[in-house]
């Protein structure tokens, strides 16, 4: 249990001084968290509905943060390069971010094609009903994402890390919650990098 939660500090250490240098990403990542605290709250009321909800709100700010804000030129406050940040991410890189996202851009074409989704769900009497299907499809993406990626660090980087990561998947929105509470008022007052990643290092 100390191993794994030492491993389990030492992901979430390397996802933040990796990843999180530029305040507009961490302030999306507290909007993004605020929003999936939520949705796990509805998720046991309304399942489709909370998905839909982290989807379009928690998961478009939380990627935008990523694809959008966060330098990607050397990191002199880590040493690193961002192809090497790319090789040696634990979980999603941008790469794989874009498959999952573009994936995720097609499911609504691909239920708006064929609403049944060929015999998984029964035909939309309106809107809503689409909407809650749509939902549905979302949430299995997340789930297959989770799993999908948890297995195949199984058999790349151990057992461990594979559990590690998906504990840290799940728990994300609370410890970033605590992590990046104060970065929305830091980009207010001006700020736009975090102390240990000044802009000219990025």
């Amino acid at each position: 249990m100390t191993s794994f939660r030492a491993h389990l500090h030492e992901q979430r250490w390397d996802d933040h001084r990796y990843y999180h240098h530029s305040l507009v990403n961490q302030s999306l990542h507290f909007v993004s968290a605020c929003t999936f605290i939520t949705a796990y709250c509805l998720m046991f009321r309304d399942p489709a509905l909370a998905s839909l909800l982290a989807w379009t709100v928690a998961m478009t700010s939380r990627q935008c943060g990523h694809f959008f804000f966060e330098p990607k030129g050397y990191d002199a406050a880590n040493q690193a390069t961002h192809e090497y940040k790319e090789e040696v991410k634990v979980g999603y890189n941008l790469a794989r971010k874009w498959v999952v996202m573009t994936i995720w851009a097609l499911i609504p074409v691909a239920l708006w094609v064929n609403p049944t989704m060929f015999g998984l769900f029964d035909a939309a009497s309106g809107k809503m009903d689409w909407l809650r299907h749509l939902g549905l499809m979302w949430l299995a993406l997340a789930v297959a994402g989770v799993v999908f990626r948890v297995v195949q660090l199984f058999f790349t980087r151990g057992v461990q890390t594979g559990l590690v990561w998906g504990t840290k998947i799940v728990t994300d929105p609370f410890s970033d919650f605590l992590l990046y509470r104060k970065a929305p008022g830091r980009l207010l007052r001006g700020e736009r990098f975090d102390n240990w990643a000044p802009a000219e290092a990025n």
